[in-house]
């Protein structure tokens, strides 16, 4: 099992980190579709805790072989102290640019780019 810590393919299982802004709210989860998952955050496809909060900039990104070590790892991350989590982020990305604008998987962000799921 591999950890990578570079641009993705289409299929690839990662655990990911997004934040509203620098230091701001933070939001980890895993997929193996980075750019499709991307792009349901930033539509408004999918309700709760980042679409509430505009957690929609991708911060950290790691790539893994397989589904179970990507799981793995997002449950991890998810029981690291704050702190933890930005040293992370800011050993990699200390400017915490959106990589999902750098690799070209995502528009910048513009408030009127972002969608709020319908109330249900």
């Amino acid at each position: 099992m591999a950890l990578h810590l570079y641009p993705m393919q289409d299929r690839l299982p990662c655990a990911y980190i997004l934040a509203s802004q620098k230091r701001g709210t933070l939001y980890i989860g895993v997929t193996s579709n980075l750019a499709g998952r991307i792009w349901q955050h930033r539509n408004g496809m999918t309700k709760g805790f980042a679409s509430r909060y505009r957690v929609f900039r991708l911060v950290h990104v790691e790539f893994f072989d397989d589904m179970y070590a990507a799981i793995t790892r997002e449950k991890q991350l998810k029981r690291w102290h704050r702190t933890w989590k930005i040293n992370l982020i800011e050993a990699g990305n200390p400017e915490w640019r959106d990589l999902a604008v750098e690799w070209r998987i995502a528009e910048s962000l513009r408030p009127s780019t972002i969608r709020t799921p319908p109330s249900s």
